[in-house]
């Protein structure tokens, strides 16, 4: 495979390992793999052992990232890092973060296969966590390998639903929790470069297979506690109730309401809990959670204000308590201009005929940790099935595939910096 030629082929061996991947799973009905589990597991040595076959030596990391490496042409070069996550969210689709994996070891064994090596050294990472789904530790995978074990050390005692403290979990895979480590040296990194599918329609509405990033959004996360009385659905009033699921729904929509102002904003409670709920009890305890995202930082910040304002006043008026406590925080992170134009350089060569489209992220992605230590750059690659993601029916197709990692391979070989 030339550095711009479509290969069919190569679409469909790597979709082939996509499905493969996405039997490790912990469900029996539907694709979900939270970290540290044994499906979790299983897949960490499924990938580990394509990337020895792509003639990468790999090691395993403190967290159970798993970190494939192939060197440079001549000593002393830089490291290019490359990769993306293999945890799920919980009845997930298969392509999101493995895609990321899969695409630059596919373009390394070939690579290897010509005895090719190039300007820099290139170090493919497989996260392990990035979604969080059994912890909440989002990032907890790219966070440890940019700064090292005191970016994982309050996070230790999170529980799973289970019960099962974080620490625990990671000596129950032959991990040490106590082991300290350090992070990234920025000095050795020449850039970090993720491939993603969209998680979006606009490349699938404007027929393109491939995009380029331009900037991934702020967000935020809270835990929202509405307590109010627990009471007889039958005997008590409604004028005299504190209903603490009748407060939350309307804060649920006070939150659609207010992210709906147009743009990049976007609001999503995706969690909502009634303790102790039963057919015949007024609700007086209710969890939800409180997702925000924007472009910019000024746009996140106004409507979170607004937002939590407006649930103060629901709360105030229905005589129900709220407490609201922020549960993850990621800045928004422009990727790299030189990035930018080098992926778009590569995809326009192999899909020739018009610019190269450039986009922003709405979708959180390890790149927005990598950010804080080196220049990132992104590529997207199309969804099918109307563009949705974090769904059982995201799909991207062997054509597209083959486009992605043709194009990833071309910016491999034309990387000089």
């Amino acid at each position: 495979m030339s550095s711009a030629t479509f290969d069919p082929i190569i679409g469909r061996e790597f979709i082939g390992r996509v499905r493969e991947l996405a039997r490790h799973s912990d469900s029996t009905t539907n694709y979900t793999r939270t970290y540290l589990t044994p499906a979790h597991q299983d897949a960490s040595g499924r990938i580990a052992q394509w990337m020895r076959e792509a003639g990468m030596a790999v090691r395993v990391d403190a967290v159970g990232s798993v970190l494939g490496r192939y060197e440079a042409a001549a000593p002393g070069a830089k490291t290019l890092l490359m990769g993306s996550h293999f945890d799920s969210v919980r009845n997930g689709g298969a392509f999101d973060g493995v895609l990321g994996i899969l695409a630059p070891i596919a373009c390394v064994a070939e690579l290897h296969r010509r005895g090719e090596r190039i300007a820099v050294s290139i170090e493919i990472a497989a996260f392990a966590d990035e979604e969080g789904a059994r912890f909440q530790t989002s990032f907890l995978a790219s966070r440890a390998l940019v700064h090292g074990s005191g970016a994982i050390g309050e996070l230790l005692g999170r529980r799973d639903a289970e019960g099962i403290p974080l620490a625990e979990a990671m000596r129950a895979a032959g991990l040490d929790p106590s082991r300290e480590f350090a992070g990234l040296d920025p000095a050795t990194l020449a850039a970090y470069v993720e491939v993603h599918i969209e998680q979006g329609p606009m490349l699938l509405n404007e027929d393109r297979a491939l995009g380029v990033v331009t900037s991934i959004a702020a967000g935020t996360r809270h835990l929202v506690k509405v307590r109010g009385e627990a009471g007889h659905a039958g005997t008590v009033p409604m004028p005299m109730r504190h209903d603490a699921l009748a407060a939350a729904a309307e804060m649920v929509l006070a939150i659609e309401s207010r992210c709906s102002a147009g743009g990049s904003l976007v609001g999503t409670v995706g969690i909502l809990e009634v303790k102790d709920g039963t057919g015949n009890v007024i609700p007086g305890e209710v969890r939800f959670t409180a997702d925000i995202r924007a472009a910019d930082e000024e746009t996140l910040r106004d409507a979170s204000r607004d937002v939590f304002a407006r649930c103060e006043a629901i709360a105030k008026r229905r005589g129900v308590a709220i407490e609201v406590a922020k549960t993850h925080a990621v800045r928004s992170a422009p990727c790299a201009g030189w990035l930018q134009d080098r992926i778009a350089a590569s995809i326009e060569r192999v899909i020739p005929g018009a610019p190269a489209r450039r986009l922003s992220s709405g979708a959180g992605h390890d790149a927005m940790i990598l950010a804080e230590v080196t220049d990132v750059g992104m590529m997207f690659v199309r969804c099918g099935a109307g563009g949705v993601s974090h769904n059982p029916a995201e799909t991207v197709s062997e054509d597209d595939a083959a486009l992605a990692i043709a194009a990833l391979l071309d910016f491999l070989r034309h990387f000089d910096r």
